[in-house]
C-alpha cells in the first residue's frame, strides 16, 4: 500500500516537473524581453504626433518580436497661425544652395509612390527635390487622411487616433456613428428664365452640413452666399475651376464646357444658399445632394426636485429639445420635426424615503410603503393619424393605474395622480405637405420629320424634397405627347438592298469593361448571370445601378437613374454556350452541296475564312491591319491546315485603318546638366516637357501645359555627388557699425564649416580650415559727424527761495576723427532745433510766504455769432455779438478764489438779475434767452482780480443794437455825458465799447452778400477756384459762432486804418480764416459736455472735441505782413506776401502753411514751371521753401500749391532783387484776391545808394555761399567775408579789424544738408480689417522701412531727422458703411414768437442698401438735430392781434379760447368767440 502511495506521487512530481518545463518554454518569449519603458515626449505639441517606447533583449539569443512600439498624443488641433507641419519641415532646408542661389522650398503633398519622403518644391519655379528620405514623426500621409507617418512608413490611424485603427467617421462625421445624426438630402431645381429674374436660389444648405454635391447643367453659372451663427454675410462668385476657402470652408468647383460642379466635403462653417446667375439661353437644370445635420435632438434632464421633504416621495426626469447651433433650449416642435429623433421616456425613482419627524403630537404618515411605488398616468398607443399628409389628428386614452406589491397593475381612481399633470389625449400629425407631382422637361422628338412623340420624367417629390410615393395618382401629369416637327419627310427613289457584309467583318465578341465607383454619378453593372439555357441560344440578365461614391466616409450610395448621364448599359443579351444534341444543320450544307459544281471532295469539307486582324502597327495616330485568312472545317468549324483548303481559292489580302485617333500627348526629357556642387548633396536638372505632334504625317511638335500629360510627371531635379565637402571657411553679414560717423568698426561671425553628403552642415575648430581667415572686423562710418546740439548741466534755480524753473543748457559740438568732441558756435547747429527742458526747483520755503492773489483766467476772444442755436458757454475777457433769444452762459473761471464768492457787476453796478437771468453757485451768469436790455458791460469781481466782458445784441439788417443807456445824440458817442459817474467808470475800464463794431458790422454785411445768389465782387476774384468758393460756403453755412482773438482783429484794424482799397480784400480774408480754422470748435462752444458745468480748470474751448475730423479740402494760410527791408541774414515770407529784397542776405524761407484733412501734400513752381532742387534751392521738411543766398536768376512768381483727394488751392509770391524801390506783387487764389496786381512790374535798374560820402560807415560784405560739398549726409559751405568802407560803387576793402564796431563778423563756413543720405519708404496698404461700423473701428496696415538712395535698407536711426509716415491708418468700405440718414423738417409750429419749433426724423441707415440699423453703430459721428426752433420772430406790435400758430382753428373748434395760453396765441381766431 505505502509503496502505490510512494509511486503515485513520485508520478505526480513528474507531472508538475513536466507541466512547469513546458509553460516556461511558451513563456520564454515574453520573459527574454526586459519591461517596456517610458513613453518619449510627443513629436509634436500640436495636431497628432506619436510618441514611443522601446524594451531591451535580456538574452544572447535573438529575441522574437519588436523593440519598440508607437502610439499617438497630443491630438488636439493646431492653431491656424502655426502652418502645415510638412510646410514648416520644407522651410527648414532654405539654407541648401542649388545653382548659386537659395530657394524658398514650399511642400509637395499627396506622392502616390512615397507619401512619407519630404519632397517640397523652390518656389516660383517647377523645381521639386526629395530634401529629406522620410518626414518627421506625425506627419499626415495625406492631406485628406489621419494616417501619419512614423519611422519614413505610413500607419494607418482611424478616427479615433489610434494606430491600426480601422474605426471611420459616418457620413455625418461622427466617428464609428451610425449615421444616425444626419440625414441625406437630393433634389432637383430647374431655371425659369421667362420669370424675369436675373438670379435664383436652388438650395439653402445649413450649417455643419457634409458632403454637399451639386452639378448644374447649362448655359447659366452658380456662386454662393453665406451667414454665420452671428449674422455676418459673405459672397463667392466661381468664375474658374480651383479651389476656394469661404468661412474656413474648402470648395472644389470645376468649370466645364457645358456643366459646373461644386463640392464641399464640409462641415459647412456657415449657413450656404447655392445661387444660380442666369444668362441667355435654353433653361438649366440643376441636381444637389448633401447629407444635414440634424440639430434639434432630445436631451434628458436632471431628476426634478423631491415631491416631498420626508415621508417618501418621488422625482422624474424629462426630456428637453436642445438646438446643437446656439447650444439652447427649444420648444418640442423642433425635435418632432424629424421622424428620426426618438423621445427618451422619463425616469421616475423614490426619494426622501426617511420618516418625518413628530410635530405637536402629529405624526405624518407616509402615503405608501417604503417599496411600494407610486401611483402614475399610462395611456394607451395613439390612433393612426386622420390623414397621411397636410396635417391630421391622432388620439389616445389616458388612465391613472396603480400596482401593487405582487406588480398586478390596475386602474384606480385618477385623483391618486393628479401630483403630475395629465398626458394630452390628441395631438396634431402628418402637419408636412403632401407630396406633389413634379414634371421634368419634354425629350426631344422621336422623329426627325413629321409627327412622332415626346417624353418626361414625373417625379412624386415629398415636403423633405425627396423622391417618393404617395402622390394622388388620377392628378399625374402625362408622360408622352404627340409631336409634330415642321419637317416634311421624303421616301428615297433609288432606295438600295442593303450590302451584306463580308465574314471577316463579323463583331468580336463585347469584354465587358469593370466600371468602378467614382465620385461622379456612373451607372454601374453588376456581372452577367448564367444563361438560361445551357444549350443552344439563350438569354444573360444583369442589374445595373446608378451609384456615387462618398469620398471622406468611403461609402457608396444609391441614386436615382435619372443622376446619371449617358445611356444605361443594357440589363440583357443572347447567349450561346454549346449546340444543342440531335440538331445538325447537315441538311442545309447538303442542299447547299447539290447546288455547287463538281468539287474534289477534299473542297467541299475546307474552305478559306477571315478571321480577326493583326495587331494595329501604331498604337495612336494611324496605322494599318490586315485580316488573318485561315483554313477552316465546315463541319467542326475548327481551323485546320492551310494544305487542305485549295491555294488557287485564296482570298485576297484586306487591309484596313486603325488607332486613327490622335496620340495623346506625353512627356519628353533631355539630357541631364551637370552637377550643380562638387560635393555635399548637389543638383542636376534635366528638361522635361510635355509635348504632341498632331498627326503622323508631320514632323512638328507641339509644347502643352503639364496638366495635358499623364501623371506622374517624370522629375526634373535629382541629387548628385553626395559625399562630403572640405572644410571651408563660412562668412556672415556684416553687423551694424558701432558709429554713425566719426569713425567706427563693424564686426561679422567667421566660422569653419564642413557640408556633409546628406546636406547638414558640421561647425568645426578653426584649425580644420587650411587657409588663413577671413577679417571679421572692419572700419567704417568715416565720414565726419555733422555738429549737433548737446545738453550739459541744468542751470540755477531762477529763485532763491519758494517755486522756480531750471533750464537745461546745450552746446553746440561736433565728433572729431578721434571721437574727442569740440565745441562749436551755435550757428553751426542754426539749422537744428535747440532742445528747450525745463522743470520746477525748489531750494527752500520763503519766509512769511504770502497768500497767492486770486486769478481769473480770461479769454481775450471776440465772439461773434453767425447763426441761430440752442445754447452757448462763453468765457469773460473779451467781447461778444449775439443774436437776441439765444440761451447764453457766461463763464468766470479762476484761481485762488472759490466760486461763491464771484460777484458780478453791470456797467459798474451790481447786477440786478431779472427774471429771465439767474446766477449759479459756481459763479456762473445765465441769461435765458437774450434780450436787446441785456447788452451791456458785466464785469466779474474775484477779491481784487477783475474781468470785463462786452455783450451786444445783433439787430435786424445785421446791424449793432446798442442799450439806450449807452447812446446820446450823436451816433459817435456812446456814453451818457450828463452822468459823469457813469463816464468815469467806462473811461476806467482797460477795454474800450465800441473797439470792434466796424469790423463786425462788416463781416455782417459780408454775411447777408454770401446769402444772396453772388457777391458781384467775387467776380473779380479770377485766382479764387470754384472748389475754394463751395468749401467756404459750406463752411460758413456749418458755423454757428465766429471765435477770433482780438490780437488778430488788432492786427485788421491797423491795417484798415492805413487806408487803400484793400479794406474788403482783408475782411473777406478774416472771415475765411476763421470759417476754416474754428469750424470743429463751434460745436464744443454750443453744447459742452454737461460736467463742464462744475468745471472751473480749463475753459470749454480748449478741451479737446471728442468728434472725429471731418474730411476737408486743403487751403494755405495768408498771414500779411508788411513789406520792407529786414535787416537780418536770414529771411522768412509767407506765401502770399512779396519778398523785395535791397541786400545780399544768407537765406530766403517762403514758409507754406497748409490745414486740410486728409494732411495736404505741398508742391512748388516757379514762373508756372516745375521748380528744379539742387544744392541751394531745397524743400525742409515742413514743405516750405528755402533759398541759399538768393540772387538775380532766382528772381521769379513762386506758386506753392496744396493738395488733397478733396481738391486743390495754391498761392503766390513774388521774389524780387533790387536796390531801388520795388513794387509789391501778390498773386493768391484766396478770398482777398482783387485781381492781378503784378500786372505792371517796375523796370528801372536804377539802384539807390544806401549811403552818401564819408556819412557810410564800415560794413561787412559777404559773397554768396559756395554750393554745398555734399548733396546729403552732412556737407559744408563757405564765402567771403570782406570788410568794405566807402558809398555803394565806390567802396573799398580795407584790414577787418576796422569793422569789428560795426558787429561781429560773419561766418565764413557752415554745415548744410544736414539730413541723412536715407528716406522712408512704404509698401502698399494691405487689407482693411476689423469692424466696418465706422472708420475709427477698422484698420490697415503697411510697412515702414528706412532705405538709401540705392533703395537698400538701412537702421531706422538713419532716418530719424525725417518725418515717418505712418504705418496703421483707418479705413472703412463702402460695402458696410453708415450714416445718419435725415429726412425733410417738418412744417413750423408757429409763424412768429418763441414757441415755434419743427422735427425731422434722423436714422442710422446703410449708404448702399439704404436699410436702417441701430442708432449706436452711428454713434462715432456726431448726430443730427432732429428738432429746431424756427420763426424766432417778433409778432408785430403790441397792440397787433394775431395768430401766432397754425393750430388755432383747431383751437377755436375744441373751444379752448378761454384758456389764456390759448387765446395768447390765437387772438386772431378766438376774438369772435
Amino acid at each position: 500500500m505505502e509503496r502505490h502511495v510512494v509511486s503515485c506521487k513520485l508520478l505526480v512530481t513528474a507531472l508538475l516537473i513536466l507541466s512547469s518545463r513546458t509553460a516556461r518554454s511558451e513563456e520564454d518569449r515574453d520573459t527574454l524581453w526586459d519591461a517596456w519603458g517610458s513613453w518619449s515626449e510627443c513629436s509634436r505639441t500640436c495636431g497628432g504626433g506619436a510618441s514611443y517606447s522601446l524594451r531591451r533583449c535580456l538574452s544572447s539569443k535573438t529575441c522574437e518580436g519588436q523593440n519598440i512600439k508607437y502610439r499617438t498624443c497630443i491630438n488636439v488641433d493646431c492653431p491656424p497661425e502655426s502652418g502645415d507641419f510638412r510646410a514648416q519641415q520644407c522651410s527648414a532646408h532654405a539654407d541648401v544652395r542649388y545653382q548659386g542661389q537659395y530657394h524658398e522650398w514650399l511642400p509637395v503633398y499627396n506622392d502616390p509612390d512615397n507619401p512619407c519622403a519630404l519632397k517640397c518644391k523652390a518656389k516660383g519655379s517647377g523645381l521639386v527635390m526629395e530634401l529629406a528620405p522620410k518626414v518627421l514623426d506625425g506627419t499626415r500621409c495625406y492631406t485628406e487622411s489621419l494616417d501619419m507617418c512614423i519611422s519614413g512608413v505610413c500607419q494607418i490611424v482611424g478616427c479615433d487616433h489610434e494606430l491600426g485603427s480601422a474605426v471611420k467617421e459616418d457620413n455625418c462625421g461622427v466617428c464609428n456613428g451610425d449615421g444616425s445624426s444626419c440625414r441625406l438630402v437630393r433634389g432637383h431645381y430647374k431655371t425659369q428664365h421667362a420669370s424675369g429674374k436675373t438670379e435664383d436660389t436652388v438650395v439653402a444648405v445649413p450649417f455643419k452640413s457634409r458632403h454637399v454635391r451639386l452639378v448644374l447643367k447649362g448655359p447659366d453659372h452658380l456662386y454662393v452666399e453665406s451667414k454665420t451663427l452671428q449674422g455676418v454675410k459673405g459672397e463667392l462668385v466661381l468664375d474658374k475651376s480651383g479651389q476656394f476657402l469661404l468661412e474656413n470652408t474648402t470648395l472644389d468647383f470645376q468649370k466645364l464646357s457645358d456643366k459646373e460642379i461644386l463640392r464641399i466635403t464640409g462641415p459647412l462653417g456657415a449657413d450656404f444658399t447655392l445661387k444660380v446667375q442666369f444668362s441667355s439661353g435654353a433653361d438649366s437644370v440643376v441636381q444637389y445632394i448633401y447629407y444635414q445635420p440634424i440639430i434639434h435632438r432630445w436631451r434628458e434632464t436632471d431628476f426634478f426636485p423631491c415631491s416631498v421633504p420626508c415621508g417618501g416621495g418621488y422625482q422624474l426626469t424629462s426630456a428637453e429639445c436642445f438646438d446643437l447651433r446656439s447650444g439652447r433650449v427649444v420648444v418640442d416642435q423642433y425635435c418632432h420635426y424629424y421622424p428620426e429623433n426618438i423621445k427618451p421616456k422619463p425616469k421616475l425613482q423614490e426619494c426622501n424615503m426617511e420618516l418625518c419627524l413628530a410635530s405637536d403630537g402629529y405624526k405624518q404618515i407616509m402615503p405608501y410603503d417604503l417599496y411600494h411605488p407610486l401611483p402614475r398616468w399610462e395611456s394607451s398607443p395613439w390612433t393612426a393619424c386622420s390623414t397621411s399628409c397636410g396635417g391630421g389628428i391622432q388620439s389616445r386614452s389616458v388612465s391613472c393605474v396603480e400596482e401593487d406589491m405582487q406588480g398586478t397593475i390596475t386602474t384606480t381612481e385618477e385623483w391618486k395622480c393628479l401630483y403630475s399633470s395629465k398626458t394630452a389625449i390628441l395631438q396634431p400629425c402628418n402637419t408636412y405637405d403632401c407630396p406633389t407631382w413634379l414634371a421634368q422637361e419634354w425629350s426631344p422628338c422621336t422623329v426627325t420629320c413629321g409627327q412622332g412623340l415626346r417624353y418626361r420624367v414625373v417625379l412624386c417629390i415629398d415636403h423633405r424634397g425627396l423622391h417618393a410615393g404617395g402622390c394622388n395618382p388620377t392628378t399625374k401629369p402625362h408622360i408622352k405627347e404627340e409631336c409634330l416637327v415642321t419637317v416634311p419627310c421624303y421616301k428615297s427613289i433609288d432606295t438600295l438592298p442593303v450590302e451584306a457584309k463580308p465574314v471577316w467583318q463579323k463583331q468580336a465578341i463585347e469584354l465587358d469593361e469593370e466600371v468602378s465607383v467614382g465620385e461622379e454619378p456612373t451607372f454601374i453593372p453588376a456581372p452577367w448571370q448564367s444563361c438560361s439555357r445551357t444549350c443552344g441560344a439563350g438569354t444573360q440578365r444583369r442589374t445595373v445601378r446608378c451609384q456615387v461614391l462618398l469620398s471622406f466616409s468611403q461609402s457608396v450610395a444609391d441614386l436615382p437613374d435619372d443622376e446619371c448621364e449617358g445611356v444605361k448599359p443594357v440589363t440583357s443579351q443572347p447567349c450561346y454556350r454549346t449546340p444543342c444534341s440531335g440538331v445538325s444543320d447537315r441538311g442545309k450544307e447538303s442542299e447547299k452541296e447539290e447546288e455547287e459544281e463538281e468539287t474534289p471532295e477534299r473542297e467541299e469539307l475546307h474552305d478559306w475564312e477571315y478571321e480577326g486582324f493583326t495587331e494595329c502597327s501604331e498604337s495612336c495616330g494611324g496605322g494599318v491591319q490586315e485580316a488573318v485568312v485561315i483554313c477552316l472545317n465546315k463541319q467542326t468549324r475548327e481551323a485546320a491546315e492551310q494544305s487542305l483548303c485549295v491555294s488557287t481559292r485564296r482570298p485576297p489580302q484586306l487591309l484596313q485603318d486603325c488607332k486613327t485617333q490622335p496620340c495623346p500627348p506625353r512627356w519628353k526629357t533631355g539630357e541631364w546638366s551637370s552637377c550643380s556642387a562638387s560635393c555635399g548633396v548637389g543638383l542636376m536638372t534635366r528638361t522635361v516637357a510635355c509635348s504632341h505632334r498632331p498627326s503622323r504625317d508631320s514632323n512638328r511638335t507641339e509644347v502643352l501645359r503639364d496638366e495635358d500629360c499623364q501623371s506622374p510627371k517624370p522629375i526634373p531635379v535629382q541629387a548628385c555627388n553626395r559625399f562630403d565637402c572640405p572644410p571651408m571657411w563660412d562668412t556672415r553679414a556684416w553687423g551694424q557699425c558701432s558709429q554713425s560717423c566719426g569713425g567706427g568698426f563693424q564686426r561679422r561671425q567667421v566660422l569653419c564649416k564642413q557640408r556633409l553628403a546628406d546636406g547638414s552642415i558640421l561647425e568645426l575648430p578653426d584649425t580644420f580650415c587650411p587657409s588663413e581667415s577671413p577679417p571679421s572686423q572692419q572700419i567704417c562710418a568715416k565720414l565726419e559727424c555733422p555738429a549737433r546740439w548737446v545738453t550739459t548741466d541744468w542751470s540755477q534755480c531762477s529763485v532763491t527761495c519758494g517755486n522756480g524753473i531750471q533750464r537745461l543748457e546745450a552746446v553746440c559740438r561736433r565728433q572729431g576723427e578721434d571721437r574727442r568732441h569740440q565745441n562749436l558756435d551755435p550757428e553751426n547747429c542754426s539749422l537744428l532745433a535747440r532742445p528747450t527742458k525745463i522743470r520746477p526747483c525748489s531750494l527752500r520755503l520763503c519766509e512769511n510766504p504770502l497768500k497767492p492773489n486770486p486769478i481769473i483766467l480770461g479769454q481775450k476772444k471776440v465772439y461773434i455769432q453767425w447763426r441761430k442755436g440752442k445754447k452757448l458757454q462763453l468765457v469773460v475777457g473779451g467781447y461778444a455779438y449775439l443774436l437776441p433769444w439765444t440761451t447764453v452762459v457766461l463763464r468766470c473761471p479762476t484761481r485762488n478764489f472759490r466760486k461763491g464768492q464771484i460777484r458780478w457787476l453791470k456797467e459798474g453796478k451790481p447786477l440786478i438779475v431779472p427774471p429771465h437771468l439767474s446766477m449759479t453757485s459756481l459763479g456762473y451768469v445765465k441769461f435765458q434767452q437774450l434780450r436787446a436790455s441785456d447788452a451791456g458791460i458785466y464785469t466779474c469781481v474775484a477779491g481784487q482780480a477783475r474781468e470785463h466782458f462786452v455783450l451786444q445784441i445783433i439787430g435786424s439788417k445785421h446791424k449793432l443794437s446798442a442799450p439806450a443807456s449807452w447812446l446820446l445824440g450823436g451816433e459817435q458817442q456812446k456814453v451818457r455825458e450828463t452822468d459823469a459817474a457813469m463816464r468815469e467808470r467806462f473811461q476806467e475800464l482797460p477795454v474800450p465799447l465800441n473797439r470792434y463794431d466796424n469790423i463786425v458790422e462788416q463781416l455782417l454785411e459780408l454775411k447777408g452778400s454770401l446769402q444772396d445768389e453772388k457777391d458781384p465782387a467775387d467776380k473779380t476774384q479770377k485766382n479764387r477756384s470754384t472748389l475754394e468758393d463751395e468749401r467756404a460756403n459750406s463752411e460758413l453755412s456749418s458755423l454757428l459762432v465766429l471765435i477770433a482773438d482780438t490780437q488778430r482783429l488788432d492786427e485788421i484794424m491797423h491795417d484798415l486804418s492805413e487806408g487803400g482799397q484793400r479794406e474788403g480784400q482783408l475782411i473777406a480774408q478774416l472771415l475765411s480764416e476763421l470759417a476754416i480754422t474754428q469750424g470743429e470748435n463751434n460745436e464744443s462752444t454750443l453744447h459742452p459736455p454737461e460736467k463742464a458745468e462744475s468745471s472751473t480748470q480749463v475753459p470749454p474751448l480748449n478741451k479737446p472735441s471728442i468728434k472725429a475730423p471731418r474730411l476737408r479740402s486743403p487751403v494755405i494760410i495768408q498771414r500779411p505782413r508788411k513789406v520792407g527791408v529786414v535787416p537780418s541774414s536770414e529771411m522768412t515770407v509767407h506765401v502770399g506776401v512779396p519778398a523785395l529784397l535791397q541786400k545780399p542776405i544768407a537765406s530766403l524761407e517762403l514758409r507754406c502753411e497748409a490745414l486740410g484733412n486728409p494732411e495736404p501734400s505741398l508742391t512748388w513752381t516757379k514762373n508756372g514751371k516745375e521748380l528744379q532742387y539742387n544744392s541751394r534751392v531745397g524743400l525742409l521738411s515742413s514743405g516750405s521753401l528755402r533759398i541759399q543766398s538768393p540772387s538775380k536768376p532766382d528772381e521769379g512768381l513762386y506758386t506753392c500749391t496744396a493738395n488733397n483727394r478733396l481738391g486743390t488751392t495754391s498761392l503766390s509770391s513774388w521774389l524780387q532783387i533790387t536796390g531801388g524801390k520795388g513794387r509789391s506783387c501778390v498773386q493768391s487764389n484766396g478770398i482777398g484776391a482783387n485781381g492781378p496786381i503784378c500786372s505792371e512790374r517796375s523796370n528801372s535798374s536804377q539802384s539807390a545808394e544806401l549811403c552818401h560820402g564819408q556819412a557810410c560807415p564800415l560794413r561787412w560784405r559777404m559773397d554768396p555761399w559756395s554750393p554745398c560739398s555734399a548733396s546729403c549726409g552732412g556737407g559744408s559751405q563757405s564765402r567771403s567775408v570782406r570788410c568794405l568802407k566807402g558809398p555803394e560803387g565806390r567802396s573799398r576793402e580795407v584790414e577787418s579789424q576796422q569793422c569789428l564796431g560795426s558787429g561781429r563778423r560773419p561766418s565764413d563756413s557752415r554745415p548744410c544738408n544736414q539730413l541723412p543720405c536715407a528716406r522712408w519708404a512704404s509698401t502698399s496698404w494691405g487689407a482693411c480689417h476689423g469692424q466696418c461700423v465706422g472708420p475709427s473701428l477698422a484698420t490697415q496696415h503697411r510697412h515702414v522701412y528706412c532705405q538709401d538712395i540705392n533703395t537698400t535698407k538701412v537702421p531706422y536711426r538713419m532716418c530719424s531727422g525725417l518725418q515717418r509716415p505712418v504705418s496703421l491708418k483707418n479705413c472703412s468700405t463702402e460695402a458696410c458703411l453708415l450714416h445718419w440718414r435725415v429726412g425733410p423738417w417738418t412744417p413750423c409750429t408757429a409763424t412768429c414768437g418763441r414757441h415755434g419749433f419743427q422735427s425731422r426724423q434722423v436714422t442710422c441707415a446703410h449708404r448702399r442698401t439704404g436699410k436702417a440699423t441701430r442708432e449706436h453703430h452711428c454713434m462715432w459721428r456726431p448726430r443730427p438735430p432732429s428738432w429746431q426752433r424756427c420763426n424766432i420772430l417778433s409778432c408785430g406790435r403790441a397792440g397787433e392781434c394775431r395768430d401766432s400758430t397754425r393750430y388755432c382753428e383747431k383751437v377755436r373748434q375744441l373751444e379752448l379760447c378761454t384758456l389764456p395760453q390759448f387765446k395768447s396765441r390765437c387772438c386772431h381766431s378766438c376774438k369772435n368767440t
